[in-house]
């Protein structure tokens, strides 16, 4: 069997790449068959290796691509997560040029990576929602560990919760906090993956803080499997756009608080900029009143790291 590895930037980690038509025909990788990857990639040297993406052309022919996703977790593997650098690794791991239409299989997604001038990508996920199911409790916030937040979904979904809830009054207060505040912040992610029906130690919901501290622009850290994620992942600047679009969200009232931001999140077309210990992520959504069309994530990058690296024989998957 044979994969590529693939660092898309902003990302915690890189991606094993796994293209469909290298791999024997079977069943989608057990628990079992993962097991001796993971193991055979720490004997490698590889152990930083905790994402794993399965490419292939796809039988629908309104999409160029099926993609499915397995996160690596402390314990065992977690399934029904999406990724989008993931999705974005896999797509620049196939060389594949122009516009690529993918289908997230795992989350029942539509991706479209757009190249750009230079190398980047936009990165757009188009789903139509109206606006209100977009908050999987049914209201724009509720309270969890004794903070207001907000649960939203668009993709994976996610718990934002206000930095300065947190203590946290500037942006160096946010991206230097330490194990209390992200204690806080896990503990947040449990209860909400409670309310959600979903196992409080998986990967879902994501978590991540907020703060308005400069005209035009949200400040974002956010919690990944590890601990706290070097930047934001590309399904979070997903979803905290869309949130921005949700009257009553605590994403909304920040991007109200940062004025020139919420101005032009209330455009039909509009764009935010967020801030991340690793580097600004530039998002636009489009959208109307009661209805979200699409949100883009705008100039990411990914590159090879590894072409053609050889795995064990035995393992057996399919899209």
């Amino acid at each position: 069997m044979i994969g590529d590895v693939v660092q898309a930037e902003g990302a915690p980690g890189p991606t094993l790449v796994l293209h469909r038509n290298r791999l024997p025909a079977g069943a989608l990788a057990s628990c079992a068959e993962l097991t001796v990857v993971r193991r055979w990639l720490e004997r490698t040297g590889r152990g930083h290796v905790r994402k794993l993406a399965l490419i292939g052309t796809s039988a629908d022919p309104s999409y160029d691509l099926d993609y499915r996703f397995v996160q690596c977790l402390p314990d065992g593997f977690d399934f029904r997560t999406g990724c989008g650098h993931s999705l974005l690794a896999a797509v620049v791991g196939t060389g594949r040029p122009g516009a690529v239409r993918v289908r997230a299989v795992t989350t029942g997604d539509t991706v479209v990576c757009v190249p750009e001038p230079h190398g980047a990508y936009t990165v757009r996920l188009e789903r139509v929602a109206a606006t209100a199911d977009l908050l999987p409790t049914g209201r724009p916030a509720d309270r969890l560990c004794g903070l207001p937040v907000s649960i939203v979904r668009y993709g994976n979904p996610y718990v934002f919760v206000d930095a300065r809830d947190l203590g946290l009054d500037s942006e160096h207060a946010l991206f230097t906090a330490g194990p209390a505040v992200l204690g806080r912040l896990l503990a947040v992610r449990a209860a909400a993956a409670r309310l959600l029906g979903k196992p409080p130690h998986g990967a879902l919901p994501k978590v991540a803080a907020v703060g308005s501290y400069r005209p035009g622009r949200l400040s974002v850290r956010a919690v990944t499997v590890s601990g706290w994620h070097p930047a934001l992942a590309l399904t979070g600047s997903v979803c905290l756009a869309a949130g921005t679009t949700v009257p009553g969200t605590l994403p909304s009232c920040l991007a109200h608080d940062s004025n020139a931001a919420y101005e032009a999140c209330s455009r039909a077309a509009g764009s935010l900029r967020l801030d991340t210990p690793s580097g600004p992520a530039h998002v636009s959504t489009e959208a109307t009143a009661k209805r979200l069309q699409h949100v883009a994530v705008h100039h990411k990058r990914a590159r090879v790291l590894e072409r053609g690296v050889p795995l064990p024989w035995r393992i057996r998957v399919t899209a």
